[in-house]
């Protein structure tokens, strides 16, 4: 019996058919398994035993607070008699208050300040399970906290952030003001950066967590300074100088470091350089003076 001409066009197209939805049903699991990671892949917590907790060196109180929802935060307190200035700092993701004994002493001795660091839900000795509202809160409880402690409006304190701590910090700013707000290494929104280093995937549809800090900083007119490295791979500069033109301020400053990665130490001149700025807005309406960018 002779073989249908018929049939065997048909089997070969069903092959056909399955061999195409092949990539399809790859491209569709591997979406899923980065939707199901994506609190793990924003929020790389590290093992509370990888930092120093009894740093040589650092004077500092715990402090234990509560966030609006109830969840009871964990941060460090360096008090510095008779502070020019007071500081809360936002660290970035991969990291916690444990591995920032020395950022913390260089910012309290080089700009004459009290400092207040703190963990975010689920990092350190917080507890919690870290999300964007979840982390703003903790930082606006931070804030609070800070404020009530020296006796000084939220708009009297200096809000720092470092990579997603930026975002942080520019929801704080921009939702209950700040003296100054002082951002290293933050990007425009996170959705940008995941397509940037997830080009193959709809991840500004999918991704829940948004940090839109361009929205975020136009509602802060206070004065900005912003650093970051031109090296940066993790958050590409490009960036950071979207966020900084979104900026309304009439007091702001950029500073490009050439050659300096993510996560690379500022050099020794960023200290001195802040310090300038922020000792000139304790003098000067925060409108008053033009841009200044490097």
């Amino acid at each position: 019996m002779q073989p249908n001409r018929f049939d065997d066009r048909r089997r070969c197209l069903q092959l056909a058919r399955r061999v195409a939805r092949l990539p399809l049903v790859a491209y569709l699991f591997v979406l899923l398994a980065m939707m199901f990671l994506e609190t793990w892949l924003v929020y790389p917590i590290p093992p509370v035993d990888a930092g120093d907790w009894h740093p040589a060196g650092l004077d500092f109180e715990d402090v234990y607070f509560t966030a609006a929802d109830g969840i009871k935060l964990h941060g460090w307190f360096v008090q510095r008699p008779q502070a020019k200035r007071a500081i809360v700092y936002c660290h970035g993701n991969g990291e916690d208050v444990s591995m920032n004994a020395e950022v913390v002493g260089q910012l309290s001795e080089a700009l004459d300040a009290s400092v207040f660091i703190f963990d975010y839900r689920g990092y350190g000795h917080s507890e919690g399970t870290p999300s964007e509202a979840g982390c703003i809160a903790d930082g606006l409880a931070a804030q609070r906290w800070l404020s009530e402690r020296i006796g000084k409006p939220p708009s009297e304190i200096v809000v720092m952030g470092s990579s997603l701590g930026g975002a942080v910090a520019i929801a704080i700013a921009a939702s209950a003001g700040a003296q100054a707000l002082v951002l290293q290494n933050a990007f425009s929104r996170i959705t940008d950066v995941a397509a940037c280093h997830f080009p193959w995937l709809p991840v500004r549809l999918a991704m829940r967590n948004r940090y839109d800090s361009v929205a975020r900083i136009r509602a802060y007119p206070g004065p900005v300074f912003q650093s970051h490295g031109a090296a940066d791979t993790v958050i590409p500069i490009r960036f950071g100088r979207e966020l900084f033109a979104a900026a309304p301020s009439a007091q702001k400053r950029f500073l490009e470091f050439a050659g300096r990665g993510h996560n690379d130490p500022e050099p020794p001149s960023y200290h001195r350089e802040l310090a300038d700025f922020l000792d000139g807005i304790r003098s000067q309406p925060s409108h008053g003076p033009a841009n200044i960018t490097d």
